[in-house]
């Protein structure tokens, strides 16, 4: 079992497991109706503080700062400025933390902490809830908050308004990980009675350690085939492909299995596929869709169902306030969420020109294959394709420095992207000439 011993010794996969017997505490007492509703925000805002500081220690500063501070615009902007400031502000103390990681990998070339590096992944979550429930309140979606400050109440009576707000911000649940939630989903489901009971709670949880136990199987399988063959230093010609495929698979392994912990963790806290149900909004997803990811023959698809919240949020954020390139737009803030790495920032403008490619060349295709032999034939090729694509993009942008980016680039796993950008050049030529 030591496989399994080293997923838990993972520090987030440590602390998410931590985690699940108050999460499913939480979901028992709301069971029950033993909390109030102003309990039950304290009980998620404490079980964020404590797992900050357990997780981060004192790099937690840097989460719990910007949470007080976007309350504090939400409290005193109109419901218009909201999003511009917020979103300001929070992407540039973001992007301060991560001008830190770059300080330290790359001028003081040293290993970053643990604990800073999840920090950064927790801040980057905090980023996606503090925008997504300032779009709520400029859409009239979210009651505003503002006026709070600005009222003649008391200071208690100030932090018991604005309670619903930091609970949201820092609910432990979702600190370390897991889909997007709502505003309006966090509310109801706090403010609403459980529909998750026990017996059903047992046997969807097993189901997921299950699927979490395979996916480590895997994971462990494939490590021992990378760690026994050569990288992408050593590897020559042909050989460089299978390096990068196994090397990739072993990426979307340990993402698959961390998102379904995650996943799950919400899901004992009672954060779960009801949500989108009892509130009115929009569907409650799953990041994990590993059946559509590995069997999809469109790269646009894999855009859209990889990390399905962020998608969706990245959407909402940027693509649809886009006037010109929205989908390059949306790419490049993607990249700077993510950090800015070179590695990032190249993988993920070449994503962005493979999913345009993906659009001409898949209308074009269906536009003249009508036979189903040539269809299925069509269709494997492109899924082969697909997958080796989607393996170039993964590891150039968790490689990330320049010295393993220029490795890749110059292997003969260039070539797949290149079809596509070729592929892409003659389908607009012949668009314009149509026209």
């Amino acid at each position: 079992m030591k496989w399994l011993r080293l997923f838990f010794l993972h520090p987030v996969s440590f602390y998410q497991g931590a985690a699940f017997p108050f999460a499913l505490l939480f979901n028992y007492l709301c069971i029950m109706d033993s909390f109030s509703i102003r309990a039950r925000y304290l009980f998620l805002l404490a079980g964020g503080g404590a797992l900050a500081v357990a997780a981060m220690g004192p790099y937690a500063v840097l989460v719990f700062t910007p949470a007080v501070c976007t309350v504090a615009l939400l409290c005193s902007l109109a419901p218009q400025q909201v999003h511009r400031w917020t979103f300001c502000f929070q992407m540039s103390w973001q992007t301060l933390c991560h001008l830190g990681l770059h300080y330290t990998e790359y001028y003081l070339h040293e290993p970053p902490s643990a604990r800073f590096c999840i920090t950064l992944s927790s801040l980057m979550l905090l980023t996606q809830r503090v925008t997504s429930l300032s779009l709520d309140i400029c859409e009239g979606k979210a009651e505003t908050a503002s006026g709070i400050i600005r009222s003649r109440s008391s200071l208690s009576e100030h932090v018991c308004m604005a309670l619903p707000y930091f609970s949201y911000l820092l609910f432990f649940p979702a600190l370390l990980g897991g889909s997007l939630c709502s505003f309006q989903q966090f509310q109801a489901r706090v403010q609403g009675s459980s529909s998750l009971y026990p017996r059903h709670s047992f046997w969807t949880l097993s189901w997921r350690g299950l699927q979490i136990l395979g996916l480590e199987c895997l994971n462990v399988a494939v490590s021992r085939v990378v760690g026994a063959g050569v990288g992408l230093t050593d590897c020559q010609q042909f050989e460089c492909i299978y390096v990068m495929w196994t090397t990739a698979g072993l990426f979307k392994l340990t993402y698959y299995s961390h998102w379904i912990l995650d996943d799950s963790l919400l899901y004992a806290a009672g954060f779960g596929s009801e949500l989108g149900q009892s509130s009115g909004e929009e569907e409650y997803v799953s990041d994990a869709d590993i059946w559509t990811l590995e069997r999809t023959h469109r790269i646009s698809v894999f855009a859209r169902k990889w990390n399905q919240s962020t998608a969706r949020w990245l959407r909402r954020l940027v693509f649809q306030n886009s006037r010109a390139w929205p989908l390059f737009q949306t790419f490049a803030f993607s990249a700077w969420w993510h950090g800015l790495h070179p590695g990032q920032v190249f993988g993920f403008l070449c994503w962005a020109v493979m999913v345009e490619a993906d659009y001409l060349i898949h209308s074009f295709a269906n536009g003249f294959i009508r036979s189903w032999p040539i269809r299925l034939f069509y269709r494997t090729l492109t899924w082969a394709h697909t997958q080796l694509i989607i393996a170039y993009i993964m590891l150039a942008v968790e490689v990330r420095s320049l010295s393993s980016l220029w490795l890749l680039c110059n292997s003969y796993n260039s070539v797949f992207p290149m079809v596509y950008c070729i592929l892409l050049l003659l389908l607009v030529k012949r668009k314009h000439k149509c026209n």
